[in-house]
């Protein structure tokens, strides 16, 4: 336990000193900030391109916002959020395959599934620290400006989200694992996501695919229902717990 520990500290410094931690933090709070800021200024916005849209034969009429606006954003915005975590955190295991530092670590005795385990650890606690505080601060905002009860199913919709976050970290985990390269890495994660959007595109798979967990706004304006959403709640947390089961053996047999 304690060089589990010890290992869990060195990675969580080297996200300090690397400057991860810090730009992530920047990202997803500008992002927070940037979701009720938007709704906030569109109807100043609108009213500023009045006359330009006028001119093109358009009329603009009063547009009153609410907190669903923000809410509206923040699930248009976090998708880039988590494409920024995963560009800079792809390469938490290739870095060292290059370096050669893992072999240095697993010669003074870590054992390898240990190494799995504190890189997995520390993934999910950066996106689980980045995530909710891009939600806390559209939370605030939206509660000072707004009411957030305008948005049905509010909880149950983001987590649904940061569960889908978790499936992604363990795509990453499987493929850094699998692959010496961070671009093996990306175009593993990415191929894999992209094959479930393309196959929850057919009505009969959707409902069993990670990707339905993405669509908040279905959600939030009670267009679909939450119980809709178990099914692939489940099946994307019993996935990620069989890449993550499956990550060990494969590190175990990898030569570096």
């Amino acid at each position: 336990m304690k060089s589990l520990l010890a290992f869990i500290k060195k990675e969580t410094m080297e996200q300090f000193r690397s400057g991860r931690l810090m730009i992530l933090g920047i990202l997803f709070t500008l992002f927070g900030i940037m979701n009720p800021a938007v709704a906030k200024l569109t109807p100043w916005l609108l009213e500023v391109l009045a006359d330009s849209l006028a001119e093109s034969g358009m009329i603009v009429t009063s547009v009153t916002v609410s907190a669903m606006d923000s809410w509206v954003q923040f699930f248009k915005n976090i998708p880039m959020g988590l494409i920024a975590f995963i560009l800079l955190e792809s390469s938490i295991f290739t870095k060292e395959y290059q370096s050669g530092t893992l072999i240095l670590s697993l010669t003074k005795g870590l054992d390898r599934y240990k190494v799995v385990i504190s890189k997995t650890v520390v993934l999910t606690v950066l996106w689980t620290f980045g995530y909710w505080l891009c939600f806390g601060i559209t939370y605030g905002y939206n509660a000072y400006f707004w009411d957030n009860s305008v948005a049905q199913n509010l909880m149950f919709s983001v987590v649904c989200w940061w569960l889908f976050g978790l499936w992604v970290i363990a795509m990453m985990i499987v493929f850094s694992t699998i692959t010496k390269s961070n671009t093996g890495v990306l175009t593993g994660t990415g191929g894999i996501v992209l094959a479930s959007y393309l196959l929850s595109l057919f009505p009969k798979l959707k409902e069993y695919l990670p990707t339905v967990l993405i669509d908040g706004n279905s959600i939030i304006y009670g267009v679909a229902e939450a119980k809709t959403y178990v099914v692939p709640l489940i099946i994307t947390v019993v996935i990620s717990v069989v890449c993550f089961a499956v990550s060990i053996p494969i590190f175990n047999k990898k030569q570096l």
